[in-house]
């Protein structure tokens, strides 16, 4: 299982937590029940591999990550969300944005550039045009606002 595949199941989890108001920790352990996993493997894709120990934890990591700081995740959302209401946001999107940001913040290993260039290709799988250059601005103010001087690939 690739970084990319494991971040876009970190993305599903965390769209299926806060769509249906359920702890991320239960989530998981329902996620990744062996037989539920099955089911999911048949219905998609991106499920046909099961993470190992580090893409678990790294998955596990984002998921947690992103619930639990939630607040402070959409709060630069909506910092940099030019000309968005919150409401406007899809949930997929905020789910995407959440996960970037987590790794830009928070996961020194994973480079920004890398962050931005795949939460942007993630959502072009979906969202429209206009949402995908919506995600793509918010990260790209974000780092400029938060990182002045840092050059991303937008």
């Amino acid at each position: 299982m690739t970084r990319k595949t494991a971040r876009e199941i970190a993305v599903e989890l965390c769209f299926a937590s806060a769509a249906n108001e359920i702890a991320v920790d239960e989530l998981i352990d329902a996620f990744f029940e062996e037989e539920h996993y099955a089911t999911l493997a048949e219905e998609n894709e991106l499920f046909s591999e099961r993470p190992d120990d580090k893409q678990m934890a790294y998955i596990c990591t984002l998921a947690v990550m992103s619930r639990e700081r939630g607040e402070e995740l959409d709060a630069a959302i909506e910092r940099y969300a030019k000309g968005w209401k919150s409401e406007r946001i899809s949930r997929t999107a905020r789910a995407i944005l959440r996960i970037a940001l987590c790794e830009i913040l928070y996961m020194d290993e994973i480079p920004a550039a890398v962050a931005i260039n795949e939460a942007v290709e993630l959502d072009k799988n979906y969202d429209d045009p206009e949402t995908v250059a919506f995600v793509n601005g918010v990260l790209g103010g974000f780092m400029r606002g938060e990182f002045p001087g840092t050059e991303t690939q937008e």
